[in-house]
């Protein structure tokens, strides 16, 4: 069971605390929703949560398999909508070091691990999530 701690700040910022490592986080609203967008928003933590639980558990399988993956990367792009603001789609581009080179097997188990991730299991199916592998 995880713990964090969440304060409101004022100004439309937070800090949440991970009671664990006690690391700190702070949010903002994006400058399209009255903020000052001089942090993540609660919505890019999101996006941002998707991406990191792909790496991660791309990794676990990476390491099962004996594969490298270090020096791979991620672009997240987060479109919202309206009526109700939410997340629309999310895209990930998943971009592996110059030089990879993964057998068609090798590609399909890395792209099966970042599909069950759980952000991604956890997103409502309303929630587009486009994902490209730059092998």
């Amino acid at each position: 069971m995880t713990k964090i701690k969440t304060t409101y700040l004022g100004g439309l910022r937070t800090e949440a605390i991970h009671e664990q490592s006690g690391t700190k986080l702070i949010t903002d609203a994006p400058l399209d929703n009255h903020g000052k967008g001089e942090a993540f928003s609660p919505t890019d933590l999101v996006a941002t949560a998707l991406g990191s639980c792909m790496l991660t558990i791309m990794g676990i399988s990476a390491e099962a398999y004996g594969y490298k993956l270090e020096g791979t990367t991620l672009e997240i792009e987060k479109i919202m909508v309206a009526n109700p603001r939410r997340i629309g789609e999310i895209k990930v581009e998943v971009n592996f070091p110059e030089g990879s080179n993964f057998t068609d097997k090798q590609k399909r188990v890395i792209e099966a691990a970042a599909k069950s991730c759980p952000v991604y299991n956890t997103l409502a199916p309303e929630v587009q999530k486009s994902i490209t592998f730059n092998w």
